[in-house]
């Protein structure tokens, strides 16, 4: 839990000589779980517990009790143990805490639709929390792969579809592969509200699924555009010299992976990844040929009318 225990042992009460109940020392002082801290027991009858080798392991709602910093510390301890003793654990939980700590391949959501439950493989915490949230959200839904897609279609939505763009919120999804299963959902007619799917640019076409503009991922279609333009009005809009973005931009686009454009480049600037990106996409979204934003926004249109 991030801080320091004397000792943790297990002890008899004794209201009841049959009922194990931990007591831990902290600061020389012992105290029971009478007078714990819920995720003080919980980690304590945790690891009290001797995991067999080989052994399958269910714990349901692991994050019960515990702050985020805990929650991710045991997902990390307990994956380990996995290593270690060549064991499978299996958890369900309601934390996007937990949820960050795993691999995309250990997460499965269970995903209730009109008519059936699906087991979706594979998404972010964003879109497991939204699917779990009873806000009330605005009229459909848009997922794209991740948070670069997030903001390219978003800042395209607000230049060429300015009345729908209120009307929608935009989850990322996580592996493309989690996005060719909720495109045939949307085929399907299967979603409770109205919604669509968008892949970025370098996929093949899927049923349901609707490819956003160029066809390289976001950060490679948004700087090759931009760089083509001498990078637009970008530098107004992060207050930054001209010759500062350029060089900043286009030393970024010497990297072999895309995904460290947008960091590097905002490093060099000294500005928010975030606000880079979305000034980048912003300009881009006003230079997009009006053929190709149609073919994204045209659909959303016809969705919400």
């Amino acid at each position: 839990m991030g801080r320091e225990y004397d000792s943790a042992r297990m002890a008899l009460a004794n209201i009841d000589n049959k009922r194990e109940i931990p007591v831990i020392s902290k600061s020389s002082t012992d105290y029971s779980g009478f007078h714990q801290g819920s995720g003080e027991t919980t980690v304590a009858e945790l690891l009290r517990v001797d995991l067999p080798r080989y052994s399958l392991v269910l714990i349901d709602e692991i994050e019960s009790s515990l702050h985020p910093r805990s929650q991710r510390r045991l997902v990390r301890d307990l994956a380990e143990r996995c290593r270690e003793l060549e064991i499978q654990i299996i958890l369900t939980t309601h934390s996007p805490y937990v949820i960050e700590e795993l691999p995309l391949e250990a997460r499965k959501y269970i995903l209730e639709t009109k008519s059936s439950k699906e087991i979706v493989s594979g998404v972010s915490p964003q879109f497991a929390m939204t699917k779990m949230d009873d806000e009330v959200y605005p009229e459909c839904d848009l997922f794209v792969e991740d948070n670069a897609a997030k903001t390219m279609l978003g800042e395209l939505l607000a230049f060429h579809g300015k009345q729908a763009f209120p009307r929608c919120q935009i989850i990322p999804f996580g592996a493309a592969s989690v996005g060719h299963a909720l495109g045939q959902m949307v085929a399907q007619d299967r979603f409770p509200r109205p919604s669509l799917v968008f892949l970025d640019g370098d996929n093949d076409d899927a049923p349901g699924c609707i490819l956003l503009p160029g066809e390289d991922a976001p950060e490679q279609v948004v700087f090759k555009a931009m760089k083509a333009k001498n990078w637009g009005d970008l530098w107004g809009r992060i207050g930054r010299d001209v010759s500062l973005v350029a060089d900043a931009c286009e030393s970024a686009m010497t990297l072999t992976d895309h995904h460290d454009w947008v960091r590097i480049a905002a490093n060099k600037l000294l500005c928010g990844g975030d606000t880079l990106w979305q000034a980048m996409c912003a300009e881009w979204a006003k230079i997009v040929p009006a053929a190709d934003a149609k073919k994204v926004i045209q659909p959303i249109e016809d969705l919400l009318s």
